[in-house]
């Protein structure tokens, strides 16, 4: 089950890889992810030490929490196996990528995080995609609308 996406990574980066990630939570984050309330605003992942670290994401305080509510936008740690962390790590020094987190979503009651390896889009390749949607669009829309008639 899909909790949040990150819409602006699809427009602002091209997706070479992805990658499933645990993510290291409190309780009160998790009863907030589950609410829905997450925002990606500059979420980005950093590998340091061997490890991959979240920082930006924004989990909203849970609202029945008391004293031990958590910090919103806290950095948090994603689990995944060392093999998996050297080899993005290995790829985002020697390429210039980056890694940016796409998706929250349930498995199995586990809060998962979706990340990928990106790639920056420059201005023009930006305006190219919303051409190349734009007309995909029409297209539909022009073949609805003949078989309409």
């Amino acid at each position: 089950m899909e909790l949040a996406k990150n819409r602006k990574a699809f427009h602002d980066f091209q997706i070479i890889e992805s990658f499933e990630a645990g993510i290291e939570l409190k309780g009160t984050e998790v009863k907030s992810c589950r609410a829905r309330n997450i925002a990606f605003n500059d979420a980005h992942v950093r590998a340091e030490k061997g490890e991959l670290i979240l920082y930006g994401l924004h989990i909203a305080p849970y609202e029945s929490g008391n004293i031990f509510n958590h910090e919103p936008l806290r950095p948090r740690r994603l689990l995944m196996r060392k093999s998996e962390i050297r080899k993005m790590a290995q790829k985002v020094k020697e390429k210039g990528l980056t890694i940016v987190p796409l998706k929250f979503y349930l498995k199995k009651r586990l809060v998962k995080l979706e990340i990928s390896l990106a790639k920056g889009k420059k201005q023009g390749d930006k305006r190219e995609d919303l051409k190349r949607k734009q007309h995909v669009l029409e297209t539909k829309r022009a073949i609805a609308s003949a078989q309409r008639s």
